[in-house]
């Protein structure tokens, strides 16, 4: 049955073309977050400089766009220091990059349960499926990534990159590093 799985999924992924893990669209620039601010402080342009993410300066969505800079960055602890700092914790993106962060620390029992936790709250979210096949890549569970890869694609995740990022990722057994 596994093999059949495997060999299925195979299939499904060998007409997949897939173009620097879906574009650079999705990777974020480096900002001054990233380039001048330390201890997980955030640039504010309204203020022209770093501040604590907890400034009231800085909204959610700002604070968002840090959070995946600095993740992005392998920046994982200043990722975290930002994600405190946002006001709504059971968002599901807020769940998604506690998820992520914990588990590029090596936490990865502990990012699968904030996954986990991201997908009881949006069971749509494209990218929380992407990373938690990555998870499964990365331990060895084709098979349970390639069954994140069809629900993003029965949710209508064809052709982002959340898709193609899990189909390299299986494909090759190489997760994508940002």
């Amino acid at each position: 049955m596994f093999t059949r799985s495997l060999a299925a999924a195979a299939l499904l992924l060998a007409p997949l073309s897939v173009h620097a893990a879906g574009g650079d669209d999705f990777v974020p620039k480096p900002t001054p977050t990233t380039k001048e601010c330390k201890n997980g402080k955030v640039w504010s342009e309204k203020k022209k400089r770093c501040v604590k993410p907890g400034n009231a300066s800085l909204v959610d969505d700002v604070l968002y766009g840090a959070v995946r800079e600095y993740a992005y960055a392998g920046q994982y602890e200043n990722a975290q220091k930002v994600l405190a700092a946002m006001s709504d914790q059971q968002e599901d993106r807020v769940l998604t990059y506690w998820g992520f962060t914990h588990r590029k620390m090596g936490n990865v029992d502990l990012g699968m349960s904030y996954y986990e936790a991201a997908l009881e709250t949006n069971p749509d979210n494209l990218l929380v499926r992407s990373y938690m096949g990555q998870a499964f890549v990365e331990s060895g569970d084709s098979y349970l990534a390639y069954l994140q890869l069809k629900e993003i694609r029965a949710r209508g995740g064809a052709g982002t990159w959340p898709e193609t990022s899990l189909a390299e990722a299986i494909r090759t057994g190489s997760t994508y590093n940002y």
